[in-house]
């Protein structure tokens, strides 16, 4: 058997770094000079920005290197490129291990932030192997491969950097499971929609402005939810049931949320809603996206007029956790392989028992609890954590003959 020559630390090795215009026939022409020379391919990188090319090839080096690095010269004067060449000794190791992806996700990303990101990075022992543009609009997601980090060290160091500078930061194990068939668990008022429904019921009776303020305490954590529910549905006592046909029409969702869901069912996700609001609502807006699971809490209606009582049990704190769980279980998907996304104190059990917790332009207990944050309105800035670019998006609604907007001039 054949040793790899990439892990002995005695073989010689010829990186080539070219760099210039892109065009086609560049990777040809290069690997056509190095063709004659008996050499083995080890590893190649390439990146394209704005029409310039960055080609790295790492090869093992014959004895006698010198007509090959003619070749290599004389390819790279032909195509009018820059070349550099380094000279190494067993430099094809594997990358370390504590291998992370870290997804920086700015609107705008300034050049302070990359800065103190990749030092906060450096400063925890890790190194960045590779980095890969996620999205270019309407934020910028820019992905990190780091080795040699410890998650929860990495994660607790660029959560500090990240509140200074004003980006979101999510921080998660490299490995296949980012590739899996997952579950998609999501809270609904001011995370799948904009605003809470009961806040829209309550304009119907006058009560508005107290049902936002114990809407507002249970949301931060300050008031046991169940108990604030049943205070802000007495409050309902007494409007007609058209009322939630009114206020289901006025619904505004949140940017990207048909984006997210179509996109990720196209690979097999499937998607779940868990609120702590009213399944009046919550079963139309699970239909309306093509949500598999829905789970909430259930308004008393007599004779066409809300009574101001609930039916069965209280979709809580605890519950939403339960739901996820089942779901999941129904599903058959790991809860490991599930991901919740929610802005709210009632969200914290869901987002503890999830894979991946997402804390969605959240509260700050929230946030401090969540596995990461994002707070850019658009709610498909998720999919760049899972390793899906804004281009593979696009091309997917592309070929399946959906419009998408076009991106801004830069």
């Amino acid at each position: 058997m054949i040793g790899d020559p990439s892990t002995n630390s005695g073989s010689s090795t010829l990186l080539v770094t070219l760099t210039g215009p892109d065009r086609p026939g560049v990777t040809s022409r290069l690997f056509q000079a190095c063709r004659g020379a008996g050499v083995i391919v080890l590893d190649i990188e390439q990146v394209v920005l704005r029409g310039r090319l960055v080609l790295g090839v790492l090869l093992t080096a014959p004895r006698n290197d010198a007509p090959l690095v003619r070749a290599i010269q004389d390819a790279a004067a032909e195509l009018g490129m820059n070349v550099e060449l380094t000279r190494g000794h067993g430099d094809n190791q594997p990358r370390r291990e504590g291998r992370l992806h870290v997804t920086v996700i700015g609107a705008p990303l300034r050049p302070a932030a990359i800065a103190a990101i990749a030092g906060r990075i450096a400063d925890v022992g890790a190194n960045i192997d590779r980095i890969v543009r996620m999205a270019r609009y309407p934020v910028t997601a820019i992905d990190f491969d780091v080795s040699g980090a410890d998650p929860m060290a990495m994660r607790r160091t660029l959560a500090v950097e990240a509140a200074r500078q004003e980006v979101d930061v999510a921080v998660q194990p490299a490995g296949i499971h980012r590739h899996a068939q997952r579950l998609v668990v999501m809270d609904v008022d001011s995370t799948v929609i904009q605003g809470e429904v009961i806040e829209l019921l309550a304009q119907h009776t006058g009560n508005l402005e107290r049902v936002a303020e114990v809407t507002a305490a249970a949301m931060r954590g300050e008031l046991e939810f169940a108990d604030s529910l049943r205070e802000r549905v007495a409050l309902l006592k007494g409007v007609d049931a058209s009322a939630l046909d009114a206020v289901y029409e006025s619904l505004v969702y949140t940017p990207g949320v048909h984006t997210m869901v179509r996109t990720l069912r196209r690979l097999g996700y499937r998607f779940a809603l868990v609120s702590g609001g009213f399944t009046q609502i919550i079963d139309r807006i699970a239909a309306e996206l093509g949500v598999h699971y829905a789970a909430a809490n259930t308004l008393e209606v007599v004779d066409g007029v809300l009574t101001g009582r609930l039916v069965g049990d209280i979709m809580d704190r605890p519950g939403k956790a339960m739901a996820l769980r089942r779901f999941a279980e129904d599903a058959g998907i790991p809860v490991a392989n599930t991901i919740a996304i929610g802005d709210g104190a009632n969200d914290l059990d869901m987002l503890a028992a999830a894979g991946l917790g997402v804390a969605f332009n959240a509260k700050p207990v929230v946030r401090d609890a969540a596995d990461t944050a994002v707070n850019v309105p658009y709610i498909d800035t998720v999919i760049y954590l899972l390793g899906i670019t804004r281009e593979e998006v696009e091309a997917a609604d592309a070929a399946a003959g959906v419009t998408t907007p076009a991106p801004p001039v830069p």
